[in-house]
């Protein structure tokens, strides 16, 4: 199949006919049966799918993603509700099973607002002699057992940032089969979400991964794939000659080389605010302690200067105000452009040069909702500068949105909800000021895109509803749990529901 006519579909209100032939949408009119301007007649085999008034919407990206992780985090023990480590111990010592393997997994502490740190011998304490290691709700921290320490060579019973990201991928090892299948589990259920592409910023050899996950399945995963590198195997890709857009080497089917290609370099300037290692110019509270500066700025200069001479697209993750003037500072000194992943505290001076240096602002809209009791804590005085998406964009930044998953859900509807209405709860919106219209919302989820337009690819979300209509009914919550009826990838379904 080659072409396809999507009948009745709505468009900004009208209700058209949508041609999508070779990957991208040909034409749109009131009646294309007959053909239509430019269309001398429809492909010989074109199938009709009528949409019965059903919403078209341009398709949607999560521009920050780990899949990996967000695989194994469904399959590992959630302790995302405890309230403090004694309780999240428990739950852990709850849920594991009676013959437990080589390692333990728990998933999603947040112990910013605990009174007491978690400690090994807690673990120890519910689990004696078992290797368990719990990945923090940020991906930034681990809070690990005295075997589990031994086990895997610790420096100490929580361990934050590079040690704890290696750790990850050693604890949760399984066979590359089992993973890959859980991978593009991961990726379906987002593609049932109307998710047609990703960033993903997953940690290892994913060029490898990939390369092997895109002959799986017909026509590759269901969605788009632009896998990131890390700085340690930056001198690997660069010798290979991949450049950012390149279809990763030796995928033999087209429709999966087209879907699955090489993305950005990824950096690190600073940490993460639920691990307090964020860089900011305001101390954390008690200690004086302003975050970690992970890749100082003579460094950081040189590898954008680096990977940008090769090819590639940069992707800098800084979280604190003091990080991202560093990031920022590095793009300047490198003559390069690229991204900030999160942006989560900005400094007024700092707002303008995102637009200034062409660099964009890739946020996580969720991360404001579930940081916004730990921001008031430990960034109190800052907050009014924290999660500046309004700011941003009124200073002319280009800004994206993700989930960063398994740290938030990997689903758009929920980024564009917690865009446009900072609250979960009963409390009033956190910084109302910094809400964004819901179409700003819409086309910075959409990679840009505001509308379907004739010649664009033909990556697309059919929705029961107008995204409009749903929030004027129902609020953000609404939004959240908008109905997609299908999702298409360069022409192809992804996802279908059932007639």
């Amino acid at each position: 199949m080659t072409a396809l006519l999507l009948r009745r579909a709505c468009l900004a209100g009208a209700v058209r006919d949508v041609l999508v032939a070779d990957g991208r949408v040909r034409a749109i009119a009131d009646d294309l049966a007959d053909g239509a301007p430019g269309l001398d007649r429809l492909p010989r085999d074109v199938e009709a799918v009528d949409l019965d008034g059903a919403v078209l919407l341009p398709g949607l990206v999560d521009a920050h993603v780990h899949l990996e992780q967000e695989a194994a985090a469904r399959r590992r023990i959630d302790v995302s509700g405890a309230r403090s480590a004694r309780e999240a111990a428990a739950l852990v010592a709850a849920a594991a099973p009676a013959d437990p393997g080589p390692v333990v997994l728990g998933q999603g502490f947040r112990d910013a607002l605990w009174a007491a740190p978690p400690e090994a011998a807690l673990l120890d304490e519910v689990l004696p002699g078992t290797a368990v290691v719990v990945v923090s709700g940020d991906l930034h921290t681990a809070w690990c057992s005295t075997a589990a320490v031994q086990r895997f060579g610790l420096t100490s019973g929580v361990v934050v940032e590079q040690e704890a990201m290696e750790l990850f991928a050693r604890a949760g090892l399984v066979d590359a089969a089992v993973l890959d299948s859980w991978v593009l589990e991961a990726a379906a259920v987002a593609a049932a979400r109307g998710v047609t592409a990703v960033v993903d910023f997953e940690y290892g050899d994913q060029v490898a991964s990939w390369t092997r996950r895109a002959a799986m399945l017909p026509g590759g995963p269901p969605l788009r794939v632009r896998t990131a590198v890390w700085a340690d195997r930056l001198e690997q890709v660069v010798a290979g000659g991949l450049r950012s857009g390149d279809a990763l080497p030796g995928i033999a089917d087209p429709v999966a080389a087209d879907r699955v290609r090489m993305g950005p370099l990824k950096l690190f300037v600073d940490g993460s605010l639920g691990t307090r290692t964020a860089f900011c110019s305001t101390a954390y509270p008690g200690g004086g302690d302003h975050g970690m500066l992970r890749t100082p700025l003579p460094e950081l200069e040189r590898l954008l200067r680096r990977a940008s001479s090769a090819g590639l697209d940069l992707a800098v993750h800084a979280i604190g105000d003091r990080a991202i003037a560093v990031a920022l500072d590095g793009f300047a000194a490198a003559g390069a452009t690229g991204r900030i992943e999160h942006a989560q505290q900005v400094l007024p001076d700092d707002l303008p040069r995102f637009a200034e240096l062409g660099v964009v602002a890739s946020i996580q809209p969720r991360h404001a909702l579930d940081d916004r009791d730990a921001a008031d804590q430990h960034w109190a005085g800052a907050t009014g500068r924290s999660f500046p998406y309004r700011a941003l964009v009124d200073a002319g930044a280009e800004v994206v949105l993700g989930s960063d998953a398994p740290v938030a859900a990997l689903d758009p509807w929920d980024g564009i909800a917690s865009a446009v209405h900072r609250s979960l709860d009963e409390r009033d919106a956190w910084h109302p000021e910094q809400h964004l219209e819901l179409d700003v919302a819409l086309a910075a989820a959409s990679g840009g895109r505001r509308a379907v337009r004739v010649g664009d690819v033909a990556d697309l979300v059919v929705v029961a509803e107008s995204p409009a209509a749903v929030l004027a009914r129902d609020g953000a919550a609404g939004l959240r749990g908008t109905e997609v009826l299908a999702t298409l990838v360069g022409g192809r379904f992804t996802h279908r529901t059932p007639a």
